[in-house]
């Protein structure tokens, strides 16, 4: 398509506003040609030397689910200790993770050893497969978003404990663990702002050379 119209890009811009990180799901589970949907977008997604680098692992075992929310709880625990005063008791009421209750867990693995692509553009900055893997998370975001699901990217993990539950090849990096569901409600401003922990600056600084 050469054109896109006046109402397909506003329609692009309202989807990109409304992608949050979503921690309140509800438990309803998912329909798999859903999931299946989401997860095709990885397809169309760019590679450094069309590497493909990505690797998911869809988390749905008890064990395997119990495994990554006790990693979760203590990493948190940890990174309280790090805050105090006023900012200790504000990370203590944010909600971090939606693992208690969203139906669909995903970790999403860069394959550091990937011969696929041949190495093109990965020999000066390797980790140009590891953004290549956030990029296609990105467009399955978007994707899983324009369905009306939401999306959410735990951060606070110990890696190296995760991998280990999850038994991946020593080469692949952990890049998310994401969870998606139904969102509990849909609001613009991410919950964060809304919680006092941040505000979004109020315009793009540019920079020239």
């Amino acid at each position: 398509m050469d054109e896109f119209s006046e109402d397909f890009r506003a329609g692009l811009h309202d989807l990109m506003r409304w992608r949050r990180d979503v921690r309140r799901f509800r438990t309803d589970p998912l329909d798999e040609a859903l999931v299946q949907t989401c997860l095709d977008s990885f397809s169309l997604a760019p590679s450094v030397g069309l590497s493909e680098p990505w690797r998911i692992i869809r988390v749905q075992s008890d064990t395997a689910r119990q495994a990554a929310l006790e990693n979760f709880q203590t990493a948190n625990a940890r990174a309280l200790t790090g805050y105090d005063g006023e900012k200790a008791e504000r990370y203590a009421g944010l909600k971090l993770s939606g693992m208690s209750d969203a139906p669909e867990q995903l970790a999403i693995y860069c394959d550091d050893s990937t011969d696929k692509g041949s190495g093109l553009g990965a020999g000066t900055m390797p980790e140009m497969r590891r953004y290549s893997v956030v990029g296609a998370i990105s467009l399955m975001w978007l994707t899983a978003r324009a369905h009306g699901l939401g999306l959410g990217w735990v951060s606070v993990l110990d890696p190296a404990q995760l991998n280990r539950d999850l038994d991946v090849p020593k080469d692949w990096s952990l890049v998310a663990y994401l969870c998606m569901g139904w969102p509990q409600d849909n609001s613009l401003t991410p919950e964060l702002e809304t919680k006092g922990w941040e505000t979004r600056a109020p315009s793009l600084k540019i920079e020239t050379r």
